[in-house]
């Protein structure tokens, strides 16, 4: 273990017996393999990073639309140092190969764009709707496998909301679910059926639901020949309005349709190669 690791990352983790245990729970966890990590940073690191988080009004991205309210950024430049040695660590030999024994999925990788590490915040109201993920990168020969999400947020209470939620492959009902607490870390592999997202939350003025994630690949060319690009799709949840289910199920074929078209004649992976790295600026 690296001096830079055992500064940030709490060495307990790295212990036979506590590792065995993460990845025996990983492995066997439902509805797909994740493990929830509680103090996963040094104490006092995760506390940097909780009170110098960017505030909301500086995040580049805001979506807020039918199945999303939120804001995300990965302009690492403009953050405090600290965000940026936990980039590093994540890229680090060490850290990847904590990855990958912790998984079993060997050659994994973080790209070094707003598609591999950044920050998301939302404030009163924000949601996230149930979804899966986008599975090959746009612009680069990366098949994404896991997510790894760190929540920041100091005292939140279960009557705020905001878990995230966990639900079965026929989106059917919500198997696990998990309150976004300050340094508490989420491991999950990214498949077709790890559908994830958090229900609405309702918080005090001042106080805003933070995070940062990173997403972790294989060669798209070695573990995903047999996989046809697609964008985040999401899911109405059961208890949802007819409505809504409709407008989401149009909403996301459609979308998906036009960015298939665009992956195969190379126009998405021109966006991704200039307006979209211009507009998050490559750290």
């Amino acid at each position: 273990m690296s001096t830079t690791t055992q500064t940030l990352i709490n060495p307990r983790i790295f212990e036979p017996q506590t590792f065995a245990t993460l990845k025996q729970r990983y492995l066997t966890a439902q509805p797909y393999k994740h493990v929830v990590i509680d103090n996963f940073l040094n104490a006092e690191f995760a506390d940097v990073l909780c009170d110098r988080f960017p505030p909301l009004s500086q995040m580049k991205t805001h979506y807020k639309g039918l199945n999303e309210n939120k804001a995300e950024d990965a302009n690492f430049q403009a953050y405090d140092e600290a965000f940026r040695k936990l980039k590093a660590e994540y890229r680090s030999p060490e850290f990847i190969k904590f990855l990958e024994d912790l998984t079993d999925i060997k050659g994994l990788s973080m790209p070094d764009d707003a598609l591999g590490c950044g920050t998301h915040q939302g404030e009163n109201g924000s949601y996230l709707d149930i979804h899966i993920d986008f599975n090959i990168h746009p612009s680069q020969d990366l098949h994404r496998r896991l997510n790894v999400l760190l929540f920041l947020n100091r005292d939140w209470k279960e009557d705020y909301g905001g878990k995230l939620e966990m639900w079965d492959a026929k989106m059917t009902q919500c198997i696990s679910a998990h309150l976004p607490l300050l340094n508490r870390l989420v491991i999950f592999e990214t498949n077709e059926i790890s559908y994830h997202g958090y229900s609405r939350i309702s918080v005090p003025e001042g106080v805003t639901r933070k995070s940062i994630y990173a997403y972790f690949y294989t060669k798209a060319s070695e573990t995903a020949t047999s996989l046809s690009y697609h964008d985040t799709i999401f899911r109405a949840r059961p208890t949802e309005s007819i409505s809504k289910k409709l407008k989401t199920m149009l909403k996301e074929s459609v979308k998906n349709f036009i960015k298939q078209l665009m992956k195969k004649s190379g126009v998405i992976q021109l966006y991704y190669d200039t307006l979209f790295n211009v507009k998050n600026r490559k750290r």
